[in-house]
């Protein structure tokens, strides 16, 4: 039978690197039921037996303060692993021990996984394992998750432990939080309040603390006794801030690190260098943290990122779009005219090979990200821009949200909405992911390619970085309004850790962006599939009824009725580009034919009937019942923009890549010019997220609601700044 095991911790703590070590291949990811915490299991097979092995969510405490804590609390209550490994900083032993001392309090059995022995080392950091173990009370066991040290010894470990049921630990807090303490106890032994999943002191020490959860939980339990503890814990609170101006949470947290002080001054930590000394880490932060400094380097990173990916996945991506071209062509060779020829080539193949096409991008993009976030780059970015997200209701952690996102160019609003689980606050996080689909993400540089190279041809570079600046500013200001109004709240305060540099293992980076990638195949693929086939019918059904159609076959017949047998073969069987004269004015006349008739076909079908009845009020920021169309098509990907308007004006399938010859006819096109361009431009930056996006706003919020705020609010937005800036841009051109 295996032994459970759930590994808890700090983030950067090397946690999920012991879980990688510990587990390999052999692990899957997921979200916890009901919550979009993400959530890690696998299996470890050795020597000391079989392990289930659980990457809890990163935390500092077990205080219900956000849903990481409340989701690893709830996990180790509920599902009583039989051990918990707790990961500690040896080089941060004081902070770690926070999360420690809260497990001895519980009385859930522990064992101390120290990593970060070789930092600690390096350091000047020496440790007294044997003393540390004996003062705490639990094993404690040296390790280097990176090198995997010490593994084996902490499964060893575990197995030895794993059947004891320890004490909890009991801190003293001083005479006023002790007695308080003590008169809840009774009361909530006496009515064995909660107790059949928490211990007495625990619950007690909540209620002191106000921790919401437990709060609730005790008024649907009791509500008798929850008011009377509620009534003791406000009593206390009311005491101690008339005589020492402070809070229980705050004397509580002062005598954690109180005991944690008296172990550590028991001789258990001995510095044989210069404790105060600048460490290599520091030195760097003096240069890369740099007010001036600081953020000129931050965007020679990011573009040095975007650089390595483009660079490394041009070839690549060109491999998946031949393969993809060739699948299309022998469709194409083996199936016969019709409409499941159709659906096969333009629904299916073209659909998912749209999509897939991307993952090499993706894959190399995920990777330059995780080696940002592994080195401890990352924090060091939300660091720098966390006053300026303030300014506008956002936070320091936003900003990795909205990098991923295409905060550059060539981002994926999707991993930028699930980057915001990192975010402490719910008000915040929400604020975050309803903005982050307003970056420049990789499916909406075809669009700016078409019409930056059609209108603005003279000043492209100029143009791009004003829509860059365009939709950062505007996700700014969007989310300033958001936090004003509908998602009103105060802001919390950016607290975080600044790792030390460190130099990524090669298999965890490997893991980290197969892990990520998989989930863009998985959550992108399938959905654009039923999306593609969904637009296919739209622009293919009903089609022209009879009338229409023998009326083409009528202007046809009078076109060939006119030439002879030999100009029609030379049509049909020689080159084209070598037709006589005659022969080359006749393939013009019926090739025009053909474009009228499909242009009549797509404004019969359904998506062309919504294009035009659209039109009154589009035609308000420039865009006609063809534009409509390819609006419509973008709701669901934006790539799809650029080929719906490619058929809209009869030029049929377009390539997102090739774009010139509709760029060629656009500027051509009635209705068509900078204005109406950078119009479309506007309209592209800010409304709806695709369909992908949405589904993944209403998983990571939890509910539809926000993700039809999202699509109502950004499409109207949209179309409203669309709007006021074609009709002042016609004003001052008139």
């Amino acid at each position: 039978m295996s032994t459970s095991i759930a590994l808890a911790g700090n983030p950067n703590s090397g946690k999920t690197t012991l879980f990688n070590a510990l587990t390999g291949a052999r692990q899957h990811v997921g979200n916890y039921p009901g919550v979009t915490v993400e959530k890690k299991q696998g299996f470890c097979k050795t020597d000391s037996g079989e392990f289930d092995v659980v990457d809890l969510p990163g935390t500092y405490s077990l205080s219900a303060y956000s849903l990481e804590e409340v989701v690893a609390r709830d996990y180790i209550v509920n599902e009583k692993p039989s051990m918990i490994v707790n990961i500690v900083d040896a080089s941060n032993l004081e902070r770690n021990l926070y999360l420690s001392v809260q497990f001895l309090e519980m009385g859930i059995p522990v064992t101390i996984a120290l990593n970060m022995m070789d930092v600690a080392q390096k350091r000047g950091i020496e440790i007294d394992i044997e003393k540390l173990s004996i003062l705490l009370g639990v094993p404690v066991v040296p390790t280097v998750a990176r090198t995997g040290k010490g593994k084996k010894e902490l499964l060893d470990t575990i197995v030895l432990r794993k059947d004891l049921n320890p004490e909890p630990v009991h801190i003293s807090y001083g005479s006023d939080i002790d007695m308080a303490l003590d008169q809840m106890v009774d009361i909530i032994r006496s009515s064995g309040f909660l107790t059949q999943k928490y211990r007495s002191r625990w619950i007690a020490l909540k209620y002191l603390e106000n921790d919401q959860q437990i709060l609730d939980l005790g008024k649907n339990e009791n509500p008798r006794i929850a008011r009377e503890l509620e009534s003791i814990a406000k009593k206390l609170t009311s005491h101690l801030d008339v005589t020492l101006n402070a809070h229980p949470e705050g004397i509580i947290a002062d005598h954690r690190y109180g005991f944690i002080n008296s172990i550590l001054k028991q001789n258990v930590i001995t510095f044989y260098q210069d404790e105060n000394r600048l460490q290599l880490s520091d030195n760097i932060d003096k240069i890369v943290t740099n007010r001036f400094l600081g953020p000129i380097l931050m965007v020679a990173v990011i573009m040095g990122l975007y650089q390595f990916t483009f660079t490394y996945s041009e070839l690549p991506v060109g491999w998946f779009e031949n393969f993809f071209s060739r699948v299309s062509g022998m469709a194409d060779n083996a199936l016969a005219d019709g409409l499941l020829k159709s659906l096969i080539i333009s629904g299916i193949i073209d659909g998912v090979g749209g999509v897939l096409g991307f993952v090499p991008l993706i894959m190399f993009m995920f990777l330059g990200i995780s080696f940002l976030e592994d080195t401890g780059y990352l924090a060091r970015m939300s660091f720098m821009l966390d006053r300026v997200f303030r300014m506008f209701g956002l936070h320091g952690s936003s900003v990795m949200a909205f990098i991923v996102s295409g905060g550059i160019a060539g981002g994926c609003a999707v991993p930028g909405v699930m980057a915001t689980r990192t975010l402490k606050s719910p008000k915040e996080r929400l604020a975050t992911i309803l903005t982050v689909p307003f970056m420049n993400c990789g499916a909406k540089l075809p669009v700016y390619a078409l019409l930056v190279a059609a209108f603005f041809a003279e000043n492209e570079a100029q143009v791009m970085l004003l829509i860059t600046m365009i939709s950062w500013l505007g996700a700014l200001l969007v989310a300033w309004l958001l936090r004003s109004t509908v998602i009103r709240g105060a802001s919390t305060p950016f607290v975080m850790e600044l790792p030390p540099y460190r130099l990524p293992t090669l298999k965890g980076l490997l893991i980290h962006t197969w892990e990520r990638t998989w989930q863009y195949i998985k959550k992108a693929g399938t959905v654009i599939l039923g999306i593609s086939i969904l637009l296919w019918a739209m622009m293919t059904f009903p089609g022209l009824d009879d009338q229409a159609l023998k009326i083409f076959d009528t202007k046809r017949n009078a076109v060939t009725a006119s030439v002879s047998e030999n100009v029609l073969n030379e049509i049909r069987y020689a080159d084209t580009d070598n037709l006589s004269e005659q022969a080359s004015s006749v393939k013009e006349r019926l090739t025009n034919l053909d474009m009228e008739e499909a242009q009549a076909n797509l404004k019969n079908s359904i998506a062309g009937r919504i294009g035009l009845a659209l039109e009154g009020i589009t035609q308000f920021a420039g865009f006609d019942w063809r534009t409509n169309i390819s609006l419509v098509g973008g709701f669901a990907a934006k790539e799809v923009v650029v080929s719906t308007l490619g058929t809209a004006y009869s030029l049929g399938e377009v390539d997102p890549e090739e774009t010139q010859s509709l760029s060629e006819r656009l500027k051509t096109a009635e209705g068509w010019g900078p204005l109406t361009a950078f119009s479309l431009i506007i309209f592209t930056i800010f409304y709806a997220p695709c369909f992908v996006a949405v589904v993944c706003i209403a998983k990571e919020t939890g509910s539809w609601k926000w993700a039809v705020f999202s699509v109502v609010f950004n499409t109207t937005l949209a179309f409203g700044l669309s709007v006021i800036f074609y009709q002042v841009g016609s004003l001052i051109l008139t």
